[in-house]
């Protein structure tokens, strides 16, 4: 099953503050293996396919470095096509030497987490078949154990990297909040999620159709954290693609009524969570 297209509301690209243009262009190019697919003085966008930008980077004037415990970009999540994918990753980065921060196995999908030379965080991860997640109801079964990294290598077909594949997609993003009640409102309510895991009173994390996540909210840098300064590194926005125009308008309706402000920037539909996360709401 597709669970990052319609009738599904999910996340399809991000943009980020940077401090310095070329050397994160340099970092996505080399590290990540995207295809860079149009620069400005100041901005670039990035792809997997060459055609569709899952990264966009700006390096704002008077840029300030990323600011500890506030909210914003915890991480974004790269959905590869297959596990043999993600043995090329790691072949990649065994190759090139690039520290990595983390690597999991959720028991819905295996993952390896990094970050950019911003301290942006980078989720690189491959699902495991829907077929094999286990339900509690509404509620999906995750966890957080020791990824094998062997029996992925394993599956690898011996070919040199050459970057991401071109059906790579934007899988998720994973934010930090101030709190999460009014964050849960937002989010379900108002743009149409649902809860699928709470995580020790801690974290929630949402989806549409039943995907094992499509956002994932935490209050890991503390309850009441402030939003970091405009001109922090960091998330500008990210956005998130309904299916038509009129789930669109729902959303933009339920989110008016419970009091989020929605505004208009460029021709889009443009909000903003409790603690600040812009989001941009599009076709």
């Amino acid at each position: 099953m597709n669970f990052h297209r319609e009738p599904n509301v999910f996340v399809s690209q991000v943009h980020l503050k940077v401090a310095d243009l070329n050397r994160s262009i340099t970092f996505y190019q080399q590290v990540i293996g995207f295809q860079l697919i149009e620069q400005t003085e100041n901005k670039a966008s990035l792809s997997a396919d060459g055609k569709t930008a899952l990264v966009t980077i700006e390096q704002p004037e008077n840029i300030r470095p990323k600011q500890p415990r506030t909210t914003g970009l915890y991480h974004f999540a790269l959905l590869l096509p297959s596990r043999s994918d993600l043995a090329k990753v790691i072949e990649h980065f065994i190759k090139i030497g690039y520290p990595l921060q983390g690597a999991s196995d959720h028991l819905v999908s295996e993952a390896l987490y990094l970050a950019d030379p911003d301290g942006n965080g980078i989720e690189i991860y491959a699902d495991r078949p829907s077929t094999t997640w286990k339900w509690n109801q509404t509620e999906v079964v995750m966890s957080t154990e020791r990824l094998d990294i062997e029996s992925i290598l394993a599956e690898g077909d011996g070919k040199p990297w050459s970057g991401f594949p071109s059906d790579t997609i934007m899988g998720h993003i994973h934010l930090h909040v101030s709190e999460l009640h009014k964050t849960e409102e937002f989010y379900c309510k108002g743009l149409g999620f649902d809860i699928v895991t709470r995580y020790g009173g801690q974290a929630l994390f949402i989806s549409t159709g039943r995907y094992h996540h499509h956002i994932g909210l935490n209050t890991w840098n503390g309850i009441g954290a402030p939003a970091p300064s405009e001109n922090s590194v960091g998330l500008k926005n990210f956005t998130l693609i309904y299916p038509n125009e009129e789930t669109r308008k729902a959303a933009v309706a339920s989110l008016e009524k419970i009091g989020a402000a929605v505004f208009q920037e460029n021709g889009q539909f443009m909000t903003e969570d409790p603690s600040g996360n812009r989001i941009l709401l599009s076709l």
